[in-house]
């Protein structure tokens, strides 16, 4: 009885979220952002004084690289302030992810069906802790084996200094290419869950699928040899592991059917 009731509940909410007008639409989902822009402006205004200390440990990998009489500048005026203000923001968002996640949860929510409801969340859970991870993996590994290289192989004549905002991009960048490559496994299970691809396939094409690693970790890092091979063995990993748990997934699924 109450998975009868449960079931009917759940048709009676889809059917008063497929007929609700357009503009009711708009006004939970603005409901939902407004949440979302108050969450980011809080952590921002709450980090913003310790904005150059966050600075300082986004560069100490390049400090700890860098030659005894250099250092790194600031090439604008406005560089000192404008550099930890960005990072700042970025860091305010970083960690306001789960909460935005949950917001679009609970927008999308009222239109998913019981068996669609039991695995978004946890997909959405793994999808932002990969994220993270995949930070992680390229502040404390990749960030200072990449410095490391190429200060080592600049001429004796050179003194290498950064500037403050060129670094600050480049590190946002190697952040957000392995942050959403550590999301490869959502990506495969959501393509063979929803009948896209079959395990069989990736299996079959599994060549091609480590060549295109090699190839967008040829774009999407640093141009050096060290950059692409710590960027495609990662996805190429991250793609078995997707591989190997959408064939648990899968099997499961046809012995429900």
């Amino acid at each position: 009885m109450t998975t009868l009731h449960s079931s009917q509940e759940q048709t009676d909410e889809l059917q008063q979220f497929d007929e609700m007008p357009i503009h009711k639409h708009l006004i939970i989902l603005r409901r939902h952002l407004i949440k979302v822009v108050a969450m980011v402006l809080g952590l921002f205004l709450c980090l913003l004084p310790f904005a150059n200390h966050t600075y300082q440990l986004l560069s100490e990998p390049l400090r700890r690289q860098l030659p005894v009489n250099s250092s790194m500048i600031a090439t604008d005026v406005t560089a000192t302030f404008l550099a930890p203000f960005k990072l700042n923001l970025c860091v305010a968002l970083m960690i306001s992810m789960p909460f935005i996640l949950y917001q679009i949860w609970s927008y999308i929510k009222p239109a998913l069906h019981q068996h669609e409801r039991s695995i978004t969340w946890p997909l959405l859970a793994s999808s932002i802790s990969l994220f993270y991870v995949g930070i992680a993996f390229a502040y404390f590994v990749v960030l200072p084996s990449i410095l490391h290289f190429f200060i080592n192989i600049a001429p004796e004549s050179v003194a290498p200094m950064t500037d403050i905002n060129s670094y600050l991009t480049f590190c946002l960048k190697l952040f957000l290419v392995f942050g959403f490559t550590f999301e490869i496994p959502i990506i495969t299970i959501l393509l063979i869950l929803s009948g896209l691809v079959s395990t069989t396939t990736f299996v079959e094409k599994r060549r091609f699928v480590i060549v295109g690693c090699f190839f967008v970790a040829m774009f999407a890092t640093p141009p050096d040899a060290l950059s692409m091979i710590m960027l495609a063995i990662p996805m190429w990993m991250l793609f078995e592991i997707g591989l190997l748990f959408g064939k648990t997934l899968e099997k499961r699924k046809l012995n429900h059917e």
